[in-house]
């Protein structure tokens, strides 16, 4: 069936240039000159896009979009059109659930480009009616449905999204669900950690290179937004972009162009953004560590990825995925969990969230004997409140200080370690070098020693990089 789209504008000369553009598509146009006339039409045809601009004789674009979202509940796809540079009312209408917005003059391959994103977002969602809409997010807790529903809505815009949440929580889960849900699925979806590259490469990793630009460029390259051209770009921890490259970033989603160093020309991009960061973005910005103007533009909708200590109904079901995935990787049958190690895990508060869940079960799959994981497996007390040292006697004789006892101060400072992870295995790496000093190396003693099996043992020593 030839797609039918709804142009509403009191200016025949634009109703005409949109008309002819979308026949060219092969997509059929009714045209309004006001909203009294654009409430009638959608009360009489079945439309698969509307266009509408934002100042109209008897209102503004805004009303029509509360219209569809509220009569049609956001089932129809309506993109505004704007004056240029008028940032803040695009802004308002991607907060009123409109799917995206197009600037004055109209850039026609910008208006085919989201045409065409809107048509496959109807044809997608009528595909998805028929089948289980892909959910990567694990849980039945209350919490878990309202960010599915929530990842459900916001996946039928085109509307940058800020996710915000701990870390470990999930949230590029979280961003991943949206993409596949949203009528970019079909292309890539590419994740860049802001926080793990270098200051001095960041303009390049983001937006590419020309060859020969400086030394080193010997080759073009094509950067991160170039990569992710028509599916979506997922900043992880963007709070940890420096300032400079934050107005770069800025001008980006603005213009929906890139720079590539060395080009004399910009390079027009069509990609999604989806931010994410474990830090409060608003006190960054009252700190003046990120800047506002940039904020309101990436946190135009917020979706929060909840904790996993506020859905503990959901660990039985997490813990068997995870078993099952490292037992399949292992090549072996999956452990049991026994009822009191299940408990003690419903208890436990998880400060790192679904990631230290892996990693304490992962632990626990190569300590657990007989195909059952038991409480004492979990070890829960050491990563809950890790012993400190036993403070030297004033009549013990000195000893060269140990590095990881300097670091060590039996708490977890975000100053000394990077993450979570890295805490516990300098705890992990201490006990295991002090033990083994204690047998003289000898490993079977010192296994029996740590109340561990001989293959736990050396399983931990060459995770921790101390087999010779």
């Amino acid at each position: 069936m030839q797609p039918l789209a709804l142009v509403v504008d009191d200016e025949p000369d634009i109703c005409e240039l949109l008309t002819l553009t979308l026949q060219r598509m092969d997509v059929r146009c009714h045209t309004a000159a006001d909203l009294g006339e654009a409430r009638r039409l959608l009360a009489e045809h079945h439309y698969h896009f509307c266009l509408t601009d934002m100042r109209l004789p008897d209102g503004d674009g805004l009303a029509l979009v509360e219209l569809i979202q509220r009569e049609l509940d956001g089932q129809l796809p309506v993109a505004v059109i704007t004056a240029h540079g008028n940032t803040d009312t695009a802004i308002s209408a991607l907060k009123l659930g409109a799917f995206d917005f197009v600037s004055k003059p109209v850039d026609l391959e910008r208006l085919r480009s989201l045409v065409q994103l809107a048509l496959r977002l109807n044809r997608e969602r009528d595909d998805r009616a028929s089948s289980s809409a892909p959910h990567l997010l694990l849980g039945e807790a209350p919490a878990m449905q309202k960010l599915r529903a929530q990842i459900a809505k916001v996946a039928r815009s085109d509307a940058p999204i800020y996710i915000s949440g701990e870390s470990g929580s999930g949230k590029e889960l979280a961003a991943r669900s949206i993409h596949l849900q949203g009528p970019r699925a079909e292309q890539p979806f590419v994740a860049v950690n802001c926080g793990a590259i270098p200051a001095e490469l960041m303009e390049s990793e983001f937006f590419g290179h020309k060859k020969g630009s400086f030394t080193g460029a010997h080759r073009d390259k094509p950067g991160l937004f170039q990569s992710a051209a028509g599916g979506t770009l997922f900043l992880d921890e963007v709070a940890d972009l420096p300032l400079p490259m934050q107005v770069k970033l800025l001008r980006t989603i603005q213009e929906k162009a890139v720079r590539p160093i060395g080009a004399s020309q910009e390079v027009p991009v069509d990609v999604r953004i989806l931010c994410a960061t474990h830090k409060d973005l608003a006190q960054e910005v009252g700190a003046a560590r990120f800047r506002n103007d940039l904020y309101y533009r990436i946190n135009v909708i917020e979706i929060a990825v909840p904790p996993l200590r506020e859905r503990a109904s959901d660990i039985p079901l997490l813990a068997d995925t995870i078993l099952r995935r490292i037992a399949r990787a292992a090549g072996i049958p999956a452990p049991e969990l026994a009822p009191a190690a299940l408990g003690a895990l419903q208890r436990y508060r998880f400060p790192g969230n679904v990631r230290q869940l892996e990693n304490i079960l992962e632990r626990a799959f190569t300590l657990c004997e007989e195909g059952v994981i038991r409480g004492e497996d979990l070890n829960l007390e050491q990563d809950a409140a890790p012993t400190p040292p036993r403070p030297i006697s004033p009549a013990t004789p000195p000893t060269k200080p140990d590095p990881s006892l300097e670091r060590y101060q039996g708490q977890f400072e975000t100053g000394h370690y990077s993450s979570l992870d890295e805490f516990l295995e300098s705890i992990e790496r201490q006990a295991i070098e002090n033990t083994l000093q204690e047998t003289r190396w000898n490993r079977t003693a010192a296994a029996q020693k740590l109340g561990i099996s001989f293959r736990s043992l050396r399983y931990r020593l060459k995770k921790l990089g101390l087999e010779d």
